[in-house]
């Protein structure tokens, strides 16, 4: 199946016992999907398929058995690796409650209209859904990380394809000033500032 059709259901997390089990931040609401055909994917490589062994809940938390995968040591490996699913068996979407598949492209914007960029990405790290916005060329293109929570995501119109953020105050202002900066032109390497790590 070609990669474009595949959709992330979560990620893998530690290992729970000693048996080869994984803990799984889970995106999806139902556990009927790991029924269906699933793939692994780490990093940038090619989606391999998987076998699903057994699942369980912990604490609200999918614990996941894959077949072949039958010791701690093993799961530890598949740590941080993506579980996927083709976009074919997923139910149709509510109209207010989007795939994340579907938010992708959209023009992100500011209450008072004005762009901040494209929605290029959607992670989850630490379990926080995290936008990769691709701020316009104009202003120099750099990529800028929301946190997409209820309260700073003000309204999603699909038939619009835009957006609307009301972003933590400076937010903004912190990665612009990190794409306006400049490299002294010393001949010297100089570190590019990263606004995430501010």
């Amino acid at each position: 199946m070609p990669a474009s059709s595949l959709v992330v259901l979560g990620r893998l997390a530690k290992p729970h016992g000693v048996k080869g089990d994984i803990r799984v931040d889970y995106y999806a609401d139902s556990a009927d999907l790991l029924e269906k055909p699933l793939m692994l994917r780490a990093g940038r490589m090619a989606p391999r398929p998987i076998r699903v062994r057994e699942w369980h809940l912990w604490k609200d938390q999918l614990i996941l058995g894959i077949e072949g995968c039958n010791d701690r040591s093993a799961a530890e490996q598949l740590r941080g690796q993506e579980l996927l699913i083709d976009a074919s068996f997923l139910p149709e979407a509510d109209e207010d409650e989007p795939y994340l598949r579907d938010l992708i492209g959209l023009t992100v914007r500011l209450k008072d209209g004005s762009v901040v960029g494209e929605l290029e990405d959607i992670d989850f790290p630490a379990g926080q859904e995290m936008w990769s916005i691709r701020a316009p060329e104009s202003e120099g293109g750099a990529e800028i990380l929301f946190p997409a929570v209820p309260e700073f995501v003000l309204d999603i119109d699909l038939s619009a394809q835009t957006a609307t953020i009301d972003p933590p105050e400076g937010l903004l202002e912190l990665y612009r000033e990190g794409s306006s900066s400049e490299t002294p032109d010393d001949g010297q390497d100089e570190a590019t500032l990263d606004p995430r790590r501010a």
